[in-house]
């Protein structure tokens, strides 16, 4: 079974994060949504918001599951064996920081491998804290996540 794992902190998830996830869905058998934890990071919402919020969200594909993890993204992937990371690319800045995690994932994991999706034009603007940002200042992100993240924002916020 072909399964690969998508990281994120998706805080909260965007229609990006959705379209980067569905388009995965279709490559391989399992795609996990994994939603990382860090302790040092101030979320808006908390790893169970994000993750329900990514379940409502992609709801009708069978073959994703969510889950949270903390640690080494290295270290997830082997406890649900798999090697292979999906990335979604927005632009330049996002292919540099990107490479350089991939190639930190292979070194401390051999045989670890990074696909990368391009963001759809309409997206590429698009980031989480941009969402956060105009969200907590009244501006209307209805275009920008999931009606399901939409909801949660508004009670949030």
């Amino acid at each position: 079974m072909r399964r690969a794992v998508y990281p994120g902190s998706f805080d909260p998830p965007t229609n990006g994060h959705v379209d980067i996830a569905r388009r995965a869905s279709y490559l391989v058998d399992e795609l996990i949504v994994a939603v990382g934890v860090n302790v040092h990071k101030v979320s808006l919402f908390t790893s169970e918001e994000r993750v329900q919020m990514l379940q409502e969200s992609l709801v009708d594909l069978k073959n994703i599951k969510v889950m949270s993890y903390s640690g080494l993204l290295v270290d997830f992937l082997s406890t649900v064996q798999s090697s292979i990371i999906v990335r979604g690319l927005r632009n330049e800045t996002d292919f540099a920081s990107e490479m350089e995690m991939a190639q930190i994932n292979s070194q401390l994991s051999p045989g670890v491998e990074t696909i990368f999706l391009p963001a759809k034009d309409s997206q590429l603007f698009l980031s989480s804290s941009c969402v956060r940002e105009v969200a907590s200042l009244g501006g209307d992100v209805t275009s920008w996540v999931p009606e399901k993240v939409l909801h949660y924002l508004k009670n949030k916020l």
